[in-house]
């Protein structure tokens, strides 16, 4: 079957941009691309967390900034730009999530959320769109969540942001592919990171980030539009979104809900 995407399979020379490299899945996925032999501009907020993921890699680039500054990502571009000749592909993995049943949440927390989780992907890809659509090639990478597959409790913001990531990868696709740019939307399930630390129930399936960016990393080389796992957990849930919403919600209220 022919694959959605070019894949990825040679790395040496590639310029990548990872937004949100500072820990977890993009630290991981920043250290798995940097022995790949890839340039990597590695963001986030946190300079000192960068250079501890850049560290003994010299193709590395410290780029730090604030991702919720709308002018900072114009400025922090032309920097990783002066200092590697561009950018072929660039990763959203930065996000903000916070636990919580509908009734608690905030104004001001939701705002945060979607400012984090969806708002800076906006103010990104209207940062580098244009000089990869002038050049016809280059790549975006969004990192949703499974959380986005459907309604889920305790996700009451995080959720929503993310099926609005998977609803922009999709159109993004539809727009860009016909113009020589590759998509690719990235769907994890739980992976053991500060953000998932912050929860206090079973999740099934929990995986390491190096387990999250070694299968980010194949899904890049087979040029898959959709890169989900762990398929044990991410094809339930798959299944679980087909199934009429009397049945999803009986499910969900016996197996996801306290007793």
């Amino acid at each position: 079957m022919r694959s959605l995407n070019r894949p990825i399979t040679a790395w040496a020379g590639r310029r990548v941009w990872l937004v949100g490299a500072s820990s977890g899945i993009g630290a991981a996925l920043a250290r798995e691309l940097l022995q790949a032999g890839a340039r990597v501009a590695l963001s986030a907020r946190r300079a000192g967390l960068l250079q501890g993921v850049a560290a003994g890699h010299a193709q590395a680039v410290v780029a730090p900034f604030d991702i919720l500054d709308q002018h900072a990502w114009a400025e922090r571009y032309h920097d990783i730009c002066d200092q590697m000749g561009g950018v072929d592909l660039i990763v959203f993995c930065a996000a903000a999530y916070q636990p919580e049943r509908s009734w608690e949440v905030t104004s001001d927390g939701a705002a945060h959320t979607l400012a984090v989780n969806l708002r800076s992907v906006y103010t990104g890809l209207a940062t580098v769109l244009p000089a990869m659509l002038a050049r016809g090639s280059g790549g975006i990478a969004i990192v949703a969540s499974v959380a986005g597959y459907l309604g889920l409790p305790n996700a009451s913001v995080y959720g929503p942001s993310k099926a609005a990531l998977i609803n922009l990868a999709e159109l993004l696709y539809t727009d860009l592919r016909p113009r020589g740019l590759d998509v690719y939307l990235i769907n994890p399930g739980f992976v053991q990171t500060p953000l998932t630390a912050k929860n206090t129930f079973a999740m099934p399936a929990l995986q390491t980030p190096q387990a999250a960016a070694t299968a980010i990393r194949r899904g890049l080389a087979a040029g898959q539009f959709e890169i989900h796992f762990p398929k044990r957990f991410t094809l339930v849930l798959k299944l679980l979104r087909r199934m009429p919403y009397r049945w999803r919600f009986a499910l969900i209220n016996h197996f996801l809900l306290p007793q």
